[in-house]
């Protein structure tokens, strides 16, 4: 089976396999594979993992509530560390739980934060898989004068494990925040877990979820990921499946 895990160093020429097998993606909700019992709420990984042709197989190990402390604690980093391969790739984003101090068994000091951060990416890079740090997707919290409030205090300390391993990163906090602010409040909700009482067995009483996507933010969020990989040439965008020409010919 073929894997690959995503990540490229900043500013270094470095020899990077000509084609990804296996890509793993160690993160939390905002990136997993939902219970049926949380559906519409979908994690961006999902719609991900259909980009690419059959050479590539997507591993999606990111789980709902977990934070870098929690994910090695449960032994899922080590899970995805004892499979990885050379040539394999890592996508890696956290935050959303790790910054919250209130949340006392998923918490972690901005300190162990970079530290784990940073053990991903060296074991990553020992296996001879390459990783890729992502800043944590935008939260949607409009304030008074209409613009999305900045809500990760942790994204300046990804962008600094970055700087220091001199690896990748796709900063996914300033580029959510700016399409869903150019989307506007409405627009954006849309995108997003909100249902009203009575209209899904999943939520009975309804529900209104700004840190959450349903199908369309899912898909869009990753085709937004997609278009950054694209953007700084990463070997990945070279392996997305290509359109079936029947399809293309036909005229609607």
């Amino acid at each position: 089976m073929k894997k690959f895990l995503l990540a490229l160093p900043l500013s270094l020429a470095v020899a990077l396999p000509a084609l990804a097998e296996t890509v793993y993606m160690a993160g939390d909700s905002t990136m997993a594979i939902k219970d049926v019992k949380d559906y519409p709420e979908t994690g961006w990984g999902v719609p991900f993992q259909y980009f690419f042709d059959d050479s590539v197989t997507v591993d999606n190990r990111a789980k709902n509530g977990r934070s870098t402390r929690t994910f090695i604690e449960e032994g899922r980093w080590k899970s995805i560390a004892d499979a990885l391969q050379p040539g394999d790739y890592v996508i890696i984003q956290f935050g959303h739980n790790d910054e919250v101090e209130k949340k006392v068994d998923r918490y972690t000091p901005p300190g162990q934060y970079k530290a784990n951060l940073a053990r991903f990416v060296r074991e990553t890079r020992a296996h001879g898989a390459e990783p890729l740090l992502l800043t944590p997707v935008t939260r949607r919290y409009f304030d008074k004068d209409g613009q999305i409030e900045h809500t990760h205090p942790y994204t300046p300390l990804v962008r600094e494990v970055a700087k220091e391993e001199k690896v990748t990163l796709i900063d996914m906090d300033e580029v959510t925040r700016a399409y869903f602010q150019q989307l506007g409040d409405s627009n954006s909700a849309l995108r997003f877990n909100h249902i009203p009482p009575g209209e899904h067995p999943n939520y009975p009483v309804g529900v209104r979820d700004d840190t959450h996507f349903n199908h369309l933010g899912a898909r869009e969020v990753a085709q937004l990921f997609l278009r950054e990989l694209n953007r700084i040439h990463h070997p990945l965008a070279g392996q997305l499946r290509h359109p079936d020409p029947k399809h293309l010919a036909l005229k609607y």
